[in-house]
């Protein structure tokens, strides 16, 4: 089987990030590499800081990535999107105007003869109560239809400034570095879901900003993918391997 890419946690737009378009075009270049070694590429949320969906309007820019998704797509790549909790109003821009299957729900796929569970992560045992009460409001329809009667100007500005002051004040505190097993929620949540699902070989998260591999037991495993603001983290699973690396131009080829 050709190999199979996994990314999350771009937050490409992000107004809290400097070179923003140095890092788009970084992103693009990593999957301008891989296009014709790739049998699909899971991309697991929070691509955008920000993501909105009109009826007739979209936030603008990124005409890169996706113009490098959308010729993934029409060379018969797979390409599946995640939707985060950044970017989570997604409706079917992405599938009509890219070629994308789109996911707002975790799923088990099986890969080779491997089954993995892929999710963004968020909701998945997240002890903090403002994050999981704001991701109740992001996520009622009524909230949504009315946020949606706001005007593409106000809108999709208070979107940006909103997510804009979250990542200034995660950069101020920093990212939790590794709490261990007994105290990182996704590690925790897998263990549990493994108890009813002794199937599964990969759990795969994004969400988290943190780089982690770790076995669960012989035949399980948990991955957090880290980001792709700073850390640029990609893994890659070729049917018989799994292998999480960084893209650091020049030097590491995916």
């Amino acid at each position: 089987m050709k190999p199979i890419y996994f990314i999350s946690d771009a937050h490409l737009g992000s107004r809290a990030l400097e070179h923003t378009r140095t890092q788009e075009r970084r992103l693009v270049r990593f999957l301008d590499e891989i296009k014709t070694k790739a049998g699909a590429v899971y991309m697991l949320g929070d691509m955008f800081d920000f993501w909105f969906e009109y009826r007739t309007a979209v936030p603008r820019g990124f005409t890169r990535f996706l113009g490098k998704v959308s010729e993934l797509t029409d060379m018969g790549v797979e390409v599946h999107y995640f939707t985060g909790n950044h970017d989570l109003w997604c409706k079917d821009y992405f599938v009509k105007e890219c070629g994308v299957i789109l996911h707002t729900e975790p799923v088990t796929v099986e890969l080779g003869d491997k089954v993995f569970f892929l999710a963004h992560g968020d909701g998945l045992g997240d002890p903090d109560p403002m994050f999981r009460f704001l991701r109740g409001i992001f996520r009622n329809r009524i909230c949504q239809i009315l946020f949606g009667a706001l005007h593409p100007r106000w809108g999709l500005d208070f979107g940006l400034s909103w997510a804009k002051h979250s990542m200034t004040k995660h950069k101020k505190e920093g990212i939790r570095p590794y709490l261990g097993e007994d105290k990182e929620f996704l590690v925790k949540f897998a263990k549990q879901y493994l108890k009813e699902h002794d199937d599964v070989n990969y759990f795969m998260f994004g969400h988290r900003h943190i780089e982690l591999d770790l076995m669960l037991s012989r035949d399980a495993r948990v991955m957090v993918l880290g980001d792709w603001m700073t850390m640029f983290t990609y893994a890659v699973f070729d049917g018989v391997n799994m292998a999480m690396d960084n893209y650091l131009e020049g030097e590491t080829k995916p």
